[in-house]
């Protein structure tokens, strides 16, 4: 009897744990599936990237105009949607897409300080 109280609760807890698990797995699988062309990307080494090309097993990864072919599985997180797709190619919107104007011109930043654009 005294078997079955220190069993029982084991086994709840494993059961548990495990069903906890497969959750954790559905969610991830659920989350590269629906990985589409656009959405921002961080690989499991921490490289940062825009997706332009997803198949059925691996992903074309946009960093910065260098394109690079990972494995779906090598994805951490996963950004639906900042991108846009116009021809076969990928350009991400940014809120402070303003570029400002330089306040320095290269002699200044060379040594001389005479010229000043603003």
């Amino acid at each position: 009897m005294e078997f079955l109280i220190l069993i029982i609760p084991m086994a709840l807890m494993m059961f548990f744990m495990s069903r906890s698990s497969k959750k954790q797995q559905q969610q991830r699988q659920d989350t590269l599936n629906a990985m589409k062309v656009g959405d921002e990307v961080i690989t499991i080494g921490g490289l940062h990237g825009v997706l332009s090309e997803v198949n059925e097993k691996t992903v074309v990864l946009d960093c910065e105009g260098i394109y690079l072919e990972f494995e779906k599985s090598a994805m951490k997180t996963v950004t639906p949607g900042k991108g846009v797709v116009n021809d076969d190619t990928v350009t991400t919107v940014s809120e402070e897409a303003e570029v400002a104007e330089p306040t320095t011109t290269v002699e200044e930043t060379a040594g001389d300080t005479t010229e000043e654009t603003k």
